[in-house]
């Protein structure tokens, strides 16, 4: 299995990249959002990939980050969804995005994904809502960064590195304020339907914003 590569963004194509890794091609499929954050042609990059091994057929599909792989896992478990129908979901919402459709049954959400129509959605949402929560608690890490790959040839300055993509505070928040819910004795579905409705009403909101939202919104009404 071939989990992560790392080299040189030789070429770019509508949904997939050329990567150069110590003088072998690796064509890997990715997601637009993917394809948009990577770096310039002829930088390092880094990707976590999934390996698609079928009787003819050998497809990598890279990721920016260990959420979007995993969510990619969990789509693709999904009766109907193969892998380009989740680069598509993952392409439209991004991981955080998933999360918080699926963990607030949205499927209208998850049909702004092309090719995805309404049964599909709503297949989608009901199969997953009971795995969201546990993904949604994952804390983030940052993007991998590859190093320069040593040329066989004469020494010379090493190709320069991609820089570091930025992490994912409000991923982190989402983790965060799962694991306080929990440690207050909510439910994980009701504590990941609490997170995602308030993030979805304060995308920039940190940690303790997040758990304070997710409470009002759990709080016994009337």
């Amino acid at each position: 299995m071939i989990g992560k590569i790392s080299g040189i963004l030789d070429m770019r194509g509508p949904d997939h990249v050329l990567v150069d890794v110590r003088g072998v091609g690796y064509i890997v499929f990715v997601s637009e959002r993917t394809l948009a954050r990577l770096p310039a042609i002829g930088q390092v990059v880094a990707l976590y990939t999934d390996l698609v091994v079928r009787e003819d057929l050998l497809q990598l599909y890279g990721f920016i980050s260990l959420q979007e792989k995993e969510w990619h896992r969990v789509l693709t478990s999904v009766q109907g969804v193969g892998a380009k129908a989740s680069l598509a979901i993952l392409g439209a919402l991004g991981p955080n995005g998933v999360a918080r459709a699926i963990a607030l049954g949205d499927s209208a959400a998850l049909r702004a994904a092309p090719g995805v129509g309404p049964k599909l959605a709503q297949r989608i949402a009901n199969e997953l809502k009971d795995k969201a929560p546990a993904l949604m608690a994952v804390e983030v890490a940052p993007a991998p960064v590859a190093e320069a790959p040593a040329s066989p040839a004469a020494p010379g300055p090493a190709p320069p590195q991609a820089p570091a993509p930025a992490s994912a505070p409000q991923s982190n928040a989402v983790a965060e304020a799962m694991s306080a819910l929990a440690n207050l004795g909510y439910g994980p579905s009701d504590a990941a339907r609490a997170v995602a409705e308030a993030q979805s009403t304060t995308p920039e909101a940190d940690t303790p914003a997040l758990i304070r939202a997710a409470l009002r919104l759990l709080a016994p009404k009337g």
